[in-house]
């Protein structure tokens, strides 16, 4: 049985998938590689955006996309050295 994600987690999915596109993502692609329902999906953009982690942006046809911030790209880093401490010891 698969191992559920935590908060934690899906907040690195969607982090490191705006990274992985090369730092910007409309929000129908995010909401379908983030693999969380609707109402989910909405809520952790909600604190995403209020905790600024990404950006929201609009291009000049009013489409709007997001990008990581500054607190975004160093959330990525500070969770992979997590896990590589909990992989180095087996936990």
């Amino acid at each position: 049985m698969a191992k559920k994600r935590d908060k934690m987690g899906i907040i690195y999915d969607m982090l490191r998938v705006i990274k992985d596109n090369d730092n910007k993502i409309k929000p129908t692609p995010l909401l379908r590689y983030s693999n969380l329902s609707s109402q989910g999906f909405q809520e952790y953009l909600s604190e995403l955006l209020e905790k600024e982690f990404i950006e929201e942006k609009s291009d000049k046809k009013g489409r709007r996309h997001y990008s990581l911030a500054n607190k975004g790209f160093l959330y990525l880093q500070k969770y992979q050295t997590i896990r590589n401490f909990i992989e180095d010891f087996g936990l």
